[in-house]
């Protein structure tokens, strides 16, 4: 599908991708005061579904709220544009992009006289899955950085705000430049948070491992779902502080995120992450994921997917 065809949902109204235009003076382009969210639509074997509809847009909702946000839909609502958006651009498996922003009315740093806008957007993103495919034998290649992970005292990062992301695009440009493929950010403290766009976990003596919310990981949707599936597959695990040196003698460690998936890690900082190869148990979790999200799961599938009709 080319531009001409593609449409994207604007307050209501879907339009087409080359008009969905806004003002250059929109306050949330000068000021990064948006909110936004990364879904998934699968082809599954039963028809496209979108995965965990329900819980994004209410985390679209609750970031939303902590920047005082006075978005005009319900959940209801929202929920079913991103099915509209989706139908309407007659793809099979895509991703989709709502973002809630302040738009053109006054300028200054205060946001609240200006009205709170809506768009999503959808289309076909598949540089995570081909690399997950590149990387299937050998993961990924992470670094450091040196850039830290937001403070919860200076922004609030339990909101998926643009505004959080301008100090992950610092990291991950740091990472490319380095020849790295994405970067690690440790909070204040010094302990692991996660990558530059996703949340990241390690197993060490068979027990599976990731940082709490609490330290400054973001609230992730994949993450959650890594969790359940390994309380259901009777994975032990623990939410807990993980420290720079215990990523470096980990038996696994792995990535989650909406766009990227689950990706096995093969390196930080120039060492090797065991023999560098994709662990058992990153296996396992990626194998359970695949059926849950392609409704091949009776209990997960029903409880996660929401069919495009």
């Amino acid at each position: 599908m080319n531009s001409n065809e593609k449409k994207i949902w604007m307050d209501g109204s879907i339009v087409d991708w080359n008009k969905a235009t806004i003002h250059i003076l929109t306050h949330a382009l000068h000021y990064a005061t948006a909110v936004f969210e990364g879904i998934r639509c699968y082809k599954t074997v039963n028809g496209l579904a979108v995965f965990r509809l329900s819980d994004h847009v209410q985390r679209l909702i609750n970031s939303g709220k902590i920047y005082f946000m006075d978005i005009k839909y319900s959940k209801k609502q929202l929920e079913k544009a991103v099915i509209d958006t989706i139908n309407a651009n007659g793809v099979e498996e895509s991703y989709v992009r709502p973002i809630a922003y302040y738009g053109y009315g006054k300028m200054g740093v205060n946001p609240l006289p200006n009205k709170v806008s809506v768009a999503i957007a959808t289309w076909v993103w598949d540089e995570h899955l081909k690399r997950e495919m590149h990387y299937e034998e050998k993961g990924v290649r992470l670094m450091v950085s040196a850039w830290m992970r937001i403070d919860g005292r200076t922004m609030p990062f339990l909101a998926k705000a643009t505004a959080n992301y301008a100090n992950s695009a610092l990291a991950r440009v740091e990472a490319l430049k380095a020849g790295f493929d994405e970067a690690i950010m440790l909070n204040t403290s010094g302990k692991v948070i996660e990558a530059s766009a996703e949340n990241i976990f390690m197993v060490k003596d068979s027990i599976l491992i990731t940082p709490p919310t609490s330290s400054g990981a973001l609230e992730g949707i994949t993450r959650d779902t890594v969790l359940t599936i390994a309380k259901e597959n009777k994975i032990p695990y623990e939410i807990r502080d993980i420290s720079r040196d215990e990523l470096y003698i980990a038996d696994e460690v792995f990535l989650t995120g909406t766009a990227a998936g689950i990706k096995p890690v093969a390196e930080i900082d120039n060492r090797s992450i065991a023999d560098g190869r994709e662990g058992l148990t990153t296996k396992q979790i990626k194998e359970k994921f695949g059926l849950v999200v392609y409704d091949r799961d009776d209990e997960l599938s029903k409880k996660w997917l929401t069919f495009v009709e």
